[in-house]
């Protein structure tokens, strides 16, 4: 069966970002999590300046400024410093489990603070999500592991900041757009980190170095593309369920990349959350109520986000 362009632009996403996780523990090595952070950032930034006009970016309003720097701050500073330093300590596939409750924290998020329906799934979902991260967190019996963990939950609730504060932003602008303003926000919020992440380019193993600039073109930049490119045409449902994938990709990639086998608590912990967050994401079937209503059942329209 041959694949049309969404869903190779789907299933490209999933392997880039899949990929990030392992790409990351290689990186570390010569970077430190403030130079990676600060390299794969920059990295973007420059890949999607090159491209931006080809892609029609238009300049963001004066207004808008203060909410760019935050979504900035949020879901590229303070994410990948966090995670980052996180995976010094916690295996890639690890890592990609706990990150995967961001929809649920997102939810949340959007229900405390944007007047967004706060649903029993959604607190129960995020409930266990959470629960799913936590025993991640307390499994590893060592202390560095278990405080790295956390703050990849922290990471996150980062990346889960973001995706709720970019929402007003979205009415205004698509979705391509609002990652290239929050990408380059986030690198010049980075650029203190230059000076010693240039220091330490000169003398990171090639491996190091070729890790991140994969981060910053491929998983990043090239991501963000191609994710566009698939929201643009499906439900955002449709689209955000691709990502379940996610971290089942990442733990394949680190076993083959990185030897890495998590621990069956984990894999535990990882299926409790992605269950949550499968609870959270859960729809009524319309259809099904208009039938039990006694009317016929009709198409519904879905929304797209650009």
């Amino acid at each position: 069966m041959k694949l049309d362009r969404t869903s190779l632009a789907l299933a490209a996403t999933v392997l880039l970002w899949a990929s990030a996780f392992p790409a990351i523990r290689v990186a570390l090595d010569g970077y430190g999590a403030g130079g990676l952070s600060f390299v794969r950032l920059a990295v973007a930034s420059l890949a999607l300046a090159v491209v931006a006009p080809l892609l029609k970016v238009r300049r963001p309003r004066g207004r808008d400024l203060p909410r760019i720097v935050l979504v900035g701050a949020s879901g590229m500073s303070a994410y990948q410093l966090l995670l980052n330093w996180g995976e010094i300590h916690v295996p890639a596939g690890t890592a990609s489990l706990i990150v995967a409750v961001v929809p649920a924290l997102s939810a949340l998020l959007a229900a405390a603070f944007l007047g967004e329906r706060l649903t029993l799934a959604v607190v129960a979902g995020s409930a266990v999500a959470l629960g799913g991260a936590a025993l991640i967190a307390v499994a590893g019996g060592d202390t560095r592991y278990t405080v790295a963990a956390w703050a990849v939950l922290a990471a996150a609730v980062a990346q889960a900041g973001y995706h709720f504060a970019i929402k007003p932003l979205l009415r205004r602008y698509t979705g391509l757009e609002v990652a290239c303003y929050a990408m380059w926000a986030g690198t010049v919020l980075l650029l203190p980190l230059a000076p010693g992440a240039v220091r330490t380019a000169l003398n990171a193993p090639v491996d190091a170095t070729l890790a991140a600039v994969y981060l910053g073109v491929l998983p990043s930049a090239a991501g963000f593309v191609v994710w566009g490119h698939a929201v643009a045409r499906l439900t955002v449902t449709a689209a955000t369920a691709a990502l379940y994938l996610v971290p089942v990709v990442a733990l394949a990639v680190a076993g083959v990349w990185l030897g890495e086998r998590p621990r069956p608590v984990e894999l535990l912990g990882g299926l409790i959350g992605i269950a949550g967050v499968a609870l959270v994401n859960r729809r009524p079937r319309p259809e099904r109520a208009r039938t039990a209503a006694g009317t016929s059942p009709r198409a519904v329209p879905t929304r797209r986000r650009s």
